[in-house]
């Protein structure tokens, strides 16, 4: 496949009143909006995240489906979904891939781009993508 068949989109959001930084535990939110552009459904089977925080802390997270769900997403559709994770640092990034199975059998990792989580946005969604 020359181009993706799934558009991946990230809303990161800071978590104030979950977060304290006199424990060193900043809480990020993040909502993921996930649309087939392909022509053939596709269901998401399993999701892998890096996620690491300004001091150096990194996390990996591997697992099926998202938020316990393996969506199946006909052509045109999109699934959307919010989880969360929480740094050690006021700021870190993630990325990371999901897997996907398509009606026909075959089979792709499509790239989820890297993001920013920043304590300093107040709450407010960031849209800083790193390319």
């Amino acid at each position: 496949m020359s181009t993706e068949p799934i558009s991946i989109q990230v809303e990161p959001r800071y978590l104030p009143d979950q977060s304290s930084a006199q424990d060193r535990v900043h809480t990020f939110a993040y909502t993921v909006t996930v649309t087939n552009t392909g022509d053939v459904a596709a269901q998401l089977i399993a999701r892998h995240w890096l996620i690491n925080d300004a001091s150096g802390h990194a996390q990996e997270v591997k697992g099926l489906g998202v938020i316990g769900q393996q969506p199946l997403l006909a052509p045109g559709e999109s699934f959307r979904y919010t989880s969360g994770c929480r740094l050690q640092a006021p700021s870190g990034t993630m990325h990371g891939s999901y897997f996907f199975v398509t009606e026909r059998g075959d089979r792709f990792d499509v790239p989820i781009p890297m993001f920013v989580l920043e304590a300093d946005a107040g709450g407010m969604p960031t849209s800083r993508v790193l390319h």
